[in-house]
């Protein structure tokens, strides 16, 4: 089979290689549409595992069940999840189910998203896969994994009804946010970024104001706000770390989202945060199964229309181009790329 493996941004090869079988439990997977992730382009991060394959935003096609692997049919249409807990450890039976030991080194698809089949394992057929409702396409369902994220963040920040929800960096994970936000109830919705196309998609995905990033956006927000700042506010962007210090309202959350460079700080004096402000300072990663299931049900309701934030429906063999506009969105205009191994016309829609 055709797998794209992962070098560096700049070096991603069409490389063949054989196709994986199924295990006692496991199922082995048609790729339909896999998306690329912002951390599929954090280098310092990949670097001391390349080459790799890389991908788990995943939709596709059961094709081959692996002895005594009885959950799905062949023929079946799922949405997959990369990492899953082990739901018996010490942070699982907390709740914390994302720090997992399993989760986060135990799991994962065989050999990645960008090939044209994956092999699952038993683990995560048992509670990392999900039956896509007839209506969706593969490239919607593949959102279900990253949405899961955004929906743990925000219940993670504690999201209320009717909060004021600043969104800083209108990226793909942004414009989730803002998207999700919205359909949870939040009240007065802003986005900030310095990118126009970027704000546009802002606007088409809820946001009641798009805003450029800039110094004044404090003054900004309590002009519109009846003369107060955010209640929550989501870093989705580490350049814009030291405006969401400044954006919080007192007694409010800053939810650190996106990952941020190698090395990289928060630029604030302690008590220029946290003294008599009672501000919250938080922070998330991935989703748990429960997340991915409340995420595909979003999807299937049209509550976060994340058909609209397709900008790149590429082959395997443009996986290169795929990696380029992902690394340099303003040339691109690029919000999202999915990567459809066989092709466009295999959605099944």
């Amino acid at each position: 089979m055709q797998v794209c493996m992962y070098y560096s941004n700049r070096d991603v090869r069409l490389e063949q290689m054989e196709a994986p079988r199924p295990g006692p439990g496991e199922l082995l997977l048609k790729v339909r549409a896999s998306g690329i992730c912002g951390s599929d382009v954090m280098e310092w991060y990949r670097r001391d595992k390349v080459p790799l394959v890389l991908g788990h935003e995943v939709a596709g096609e059961v094709v081959e069940l692996g002895p005594g692997t009885t959950r799905f049919k062949i023929g079946e249409r799922l949405a997959a999840t990369h990492h899953v807990p082990c739901n018996t450890c010490h942070y699982c039976l907390k709740g914390a189910h994302t720090m997992c030991a399993m989760l986060l080194q135990g799991t994962h698809f065989d050999p990645g998203g960008f090939a044209e089949y994956i092999r699952v394992p038993a683990i995560n057929v048992d509670r990392g896969c999900f039956v896509i409702p007839p209506h969706l396409s593969y490239a919607e369902a593949s959102f279900m994994e990253p949405l899961a994220c955004v929906l743990r963040g925000q219940r993670r920040a504690g999201l209320r009804p009717g909060q004021t929800v600043l969104v800083l960096g209108a990226g793909i994970s942004g414009l989730l946010h803002i998207g999700l936000a919205r359909a949870l109830g939040a009240g007065l919705v802003v986005a900030a970024d310095t990118i126009p196309f970027r704000l546009a998609k802002a606007r088409e995905m809820g946001a009641r104001q798009a805003l450029t990033a800039e110094e004044d956006l404090p003054q900004r927000l309590r002009e519109m706000n009846q003369g107060y700042l955010a209640d929550l506010v989501i870093i989705c962007f580490e350049g814009f770390i030291p405006l969401a210090l400044k954006c919080v309202e007192r007694g409010g959350t800053v939810l650190m989202f996106s990952g941020a460079a190698e090395g990289a700080a928060l630029p604030a004096a302690i008590n220029d945060i946290f003294w008599r402000t009672e501000v919250n300072l938080t922070s998330t990663y991935a989703g748990a199964p429960y997340d991915c299931d409340q995420a595909l049900r979003l999807i299937a309701a049209g509550s976060v229309p994340v058909g609209r934030l397709i900008t790149h429906r590429l082959s395997l063999e443009q996986v290169q181009e795929g990696f380029a506009a992902v690394c340099a969105p303003t040339e691109h205009e690029c919000v999202k790329v999915i990567i459809e191994p066989h092709g466009s016309a295999s959605d099944g829609l």
